[in-house]
């Protein structure tokens, strides 16, 4: 929110009050025991539920509210109160499965959002920009024809997932675009990356909404992982996501991950500045780091897993 302050933004901002995702709207993406497991482990005063990831006593209260954050996000833009809402929520999402929470993820807060729209009939397309795989928003989606999910990430890292040969199911061929890249990676590999796999995806599926799953953890500064991004890279590829929306007020982005807490101001900055025509970078875009020749590589994957058997 610091990040937000820093564009002096007015009038202009609105900060919209949350509310908890209901049992139904949690149910389109995850099994009911999931939902009960972190149920009784809140109101057992929490604990571990695996290496990295934890519940206290307030989880799940939290995280209901972080998930009907995105659907509040929606629904304000349906109503026309803005042309792009930022969901500010921890704990992230993109992690979490239907039946298992893990990777500091509880709830797949995109994912709920998501599904609620493809319920009503809409063609989401989720581009997840965060330094790790969204395994298990890939996973939810996975067979889903009217989801595209997009994702640029480190490899290999941590969940370990993310290939470019995992294109999607049997029901949703294509409707996956895993885009690994790796250490060192710098913002011009993603602006290619961006130009020649994942805008032709984007034209050819034809999305109604776009959601962002906006993790800044692939900035240079940042403790996690070890791509080289900047928030002037966060700036310019910003633009790009918001031009596969089909109008304004169909944009909503979700912070994900982002663990340098002066470093995730910046991108914030950077990267709302872009969308609403105020100048928030404070570091010039990055180049020259690996991985433009691996993008051949992967390219080359995802149609061989295109054309063999499903």
């Amino acid at each position: 929110m610091e990040g937000v302050a820093d564009l002096h933004l007015g009038d202009e901002l609105e900060v919209v009050p949350t509310r908890p995702a209901g049992p139904g709207e949690l149910a389109r993406v995850h099994t009911d025991l999931h939902l009960e497991r972190l149920v009784r482990l809140s109101e057992a005063g929490g604990g571990s539920i695996d290496a990295d990831t934890y519940a206290t006593p307030e989880s799940w209260t939290i995280a209901t509210r972080a998930a009907g954050a995105g659907l509040v996000a929606v629904d304000e833009l349906r109503r026309g109160r803005g042309e792009v809402a930022f969901v500010v929520a921890r704990p992230p999402g993109h992690h979490a499965l239907a039946d298992r929470a893990m990777g500091f993820c509880l709830i797949n807060n995109v994912a709920v959002a998501a599904a609620s729209l493809v319920a009503a009939g809409e063609r989401v397309l989720i581009v997840d920009w965060d330094v790790h795989h969204g395994n298990g928003t890939e996973a939810l989606f996975w067979d889903e024809p009217a989801v595209l999910y997009v994702s640029t990430h480190q490899w290999p890292t941590y969940p370990g997932t993310g290939r470019a040969s995992d294109v999607g199911g049997r029901a949703a061929r294509g409707a996956t675009v895993n885009v690994p890249l790796p250490a060192g990676a710098t913002g011009d590999v993603l602006h290619r990356a961006f130009d020649r796999l994942v805008t032709p995806a984007v034209e050819e599926f034809g999305p109604t909404w776009v959601l962002l799953s906006a993790g800044f953890d692939a900035h240079r500064a940042d403790p996690l992982a070890d791509l080289a991004l900047t928030a002037g890279d966060f700036a310019e590829l910003a633009p790009v996501v918001a031009g596969y929306a089909p109008a304004p007020g169909r944009l909503v982005l979700f912070l994900e991950g982002g663990y340098e807490l002066g470093a995730l101001r910046r991108s914030v900055a950077a990267t709302l500045g872009a969308l609403v025509g105020e100048a928030g970078a404070d570091e010039p875009p990055s180049s020259g780091g690996p991985g433009m020749e691996q993008l051949e590589a992967v390219a080359s994957r995802r149609h061989e897993a295109l054309d063999g058997p499903e």
